[in-house]
């Protein structure tokens, strides 16, 4: 069991995030070996620890807001009453994914101000499209025969629906959720453009100074705190 907890790759890849979160300067030396050319190979103009709490608090509430509202279309566009809406809402929330967040970005910022809320606007858009279609598709795939059961034992539809519908369509569900999320922690990295703080302020910096040693560490960062919650939404996928 012991062996078993130390070769857990969530574990070492939450050590590995937590580490480097914290510890990233002092590698300072490492990068100034790593990239002589540069005078500042170490980014410095906030903490790490401090992008780390703004990006994941970014991607929580956007995703949040996705998942929402993802839930609450999927879930009409599967009533009697919502089917003629299905394709329409399909529609749209594909031309969701399909606009590329920077240009929402671009759009938003002059009209609302720069820093968070464009942010959050265009990564809540970004990650609708995984959240409907898996609820959906979920929702869809129950059984005729649980549903006509459920009816049968005299369930109003919205106790069907709790009791019986999306227990059975959560595994494809909590897919699109898991799916939306990792979208949107790679995608938070960009909200930097318009003031607001993530683990892409040093990337962007990076690029717009020609610095690799910037680019490499959020990076880093970035990738590694993919790694760990897809990890863990892993874990919490009902086992088959």
């Amino acid at each position: 069991m012991k062996r078993a907890r130390l070769a857990d790759p969530l574990l070492w890849a939450l050590l590995a995030l937590i580490g480097l979160t914290w510890g990233m300067p002092a590698l300072k030396p490492l990068f100034a070996a790593g990239f002589p050319a540069l005078d500042r190979p170490m980014y410095e103009q906030d903490s790490f620890v401090a992008l780390m709490v703004a990006h994941i608090g970014l991607v929580a509430v956007s995703s949040a807001v996705s998942v929402l509202l993802g839930w609450a279309a999927g879930v009409f566009a599967t009533r009697s009453a919502g089917l003629a809406f299905r394709p329409l809402i399909e529609t749209v929330v594909a031309m969701g994914q399909t606009v590329p967040p920077v240009a929402v970005l671009a759009v938003a910022a002059p009209l609302i101000g720069f820093g968070e809320t464009p942010a959050l606007i265009a990564l809540a858009l970004y990650g609708l499209l995984p959240v409907v279609q898996q609820t959906l598709a979920g929702l869809s795939s129950v059984p005729t025969g649980a549903l006509e059961a459920a009816t049968g034992l005299g369930m109003t539809p919205l106790q069907r629906l709790w009791r019986v519908e999306w227990p059975l369509a959560w595994p494809v569900i909590l897919s699109g959720v898991r799916t939306s999320v990792i979208i949107n922690i790679g995608t938070a990295a960009i909200a930097s453009t318009v003031g607001a703080k993530t683990l892409g302020s040093p990337i962007i910096v990076g690029l717009s100074g020609f610095n690799t040693a910037y680019v490499l560490q959020g990076a880093v960062l970035v990738g590694l705190l993919a790694v760990v919650v897809d990890l863990g939404f892993e874990r919490l996928m009902p086992k088959r």
